[in-house]
């Protein structure tokens, strides 16, 4: 597998701690906790939001979070993001005059785990947004691509209580973001690509969480075609992902999975003889975060 473009560290110190505790016998433990910090994102002068993250992308999650949120667009332009780690503030600098205090005052939390995302916002040119017809997943891409992001070294597996989301092209992740909550990963990933001036077109996404509707207009937003989870999904996810044409794929464990919308797009060329299950050690780690699932 080709290194990674972006991907967490889990031997960052300032990302886990160690604790001491007892387990259900009462006998002594230690295990590793992941740290989550405050970020307080402005726009130019204004304060928009103060969120609890693992503070290791703060430039790309304050982009990914205003584009989300339709306080940037696509077209955008960014004077600079200027991150200052002894206040724990991230300032978004861009050459027109912004007010949101209207919007600010008005939102409405979607399901998103932690702090979630004004809804109306989200929607905004989502059924302008046009997924391209011609992409296709190729099944025996999709099981080489599970194996290699279910092996890649992540805090999750170094700690648990957090999400992980990749974007991903063919067989290959490009680019592997984790966070504790599953909006600010995915905010981390729309940030890194307009940054980069990357495209979804081409790309696949993939994330630990639930198919949310938040998820589904998320990856819609950001031009991708297509969205796998390991986890199961919500009724207004599975109708939007239809009505946007976005190829969905959810319950995906080893060769097991479940599309309910886009199924045009899949390609069937995996001999599933030849398809491992996924490993008990593995199962038994994700059953025992199965609570983290936010």
């Amino acid at each position: 597998m080709a290194p990674l473009l972006v991907q967490p560290d889990p031997s960052d110190p300032r990302l886990t701690r160690r604790v001491t505790g007892i387990d259900q016998t009462g006998a002594p433990v230690e295990t590793a906790v992941t740290v989550e910090r405050p970020l307080t994102l402005y726009l130019n002068g204004q304060e928009i939001v103060t969120m609890m993250t693992i503070l290791d992308r703060p430039e790309d999650l304050a982009v990914g979070y205003l584009l989300n949120q339709g306080m940037l667009k696509a077209h955008s332009v960014v004077e600079g993001v200027d991150y200052d780690e002894d206040l724990s503030v991230v300032v978004v600098r861009t050459p027109e005059r912004t007010n949101f205090e209207e919007k600010l005052r008005k939102k409405t939390l979607t399901s998103g785990c932690a702090q979630g995302t004004a809804f109306g916002d989200l929607m905004e040119d989502f059924s302008e947004v046009r997924l391209p017809a011609e992409a296709a997943l190729r099944t025996s891409d999709l099981y080489r691509l599970l194996h290699a992001i279910n092996t890649l070294p992540s805090l999750y597996l170094e700690a648990g209580a957090i999400h992980g989301c990749a974007l991903c092209q063919g067989d290959q992740p490009l680019v592997y973001m984790e966070d504790v909550g599953r909006h600010n990963a995915v905010d981390k990933i729309a940030g890194w690509m307009f940054r980069n001036g990357v495209g979804g077109g081409d790309k696949l996404f993939y994330t630990t969480g639930r198919l949310t509707s938040e998820m589904v207009i998320k990856t819609v937003r950001m031009g991708i075609p297509i969205l796998v989870s390991r986890s199961g999904f919500t009724a207004w996810g599975v109708e939007l992902a239809r009505e946007a044409n976005l190829t969905l794929i959810g319950r995906c464990k080893g060769k097991r999975f479940t599309a309910l919308a886009g199924l045009e797009r899949i390609v069937f060329d995996a001999d599933l003889a030849y398809v491992p299950e996924e490993s008990a050690k593995h199962w038994r780690k994700n059953s025992r975060e199965a609570g983290d699932e936010g």
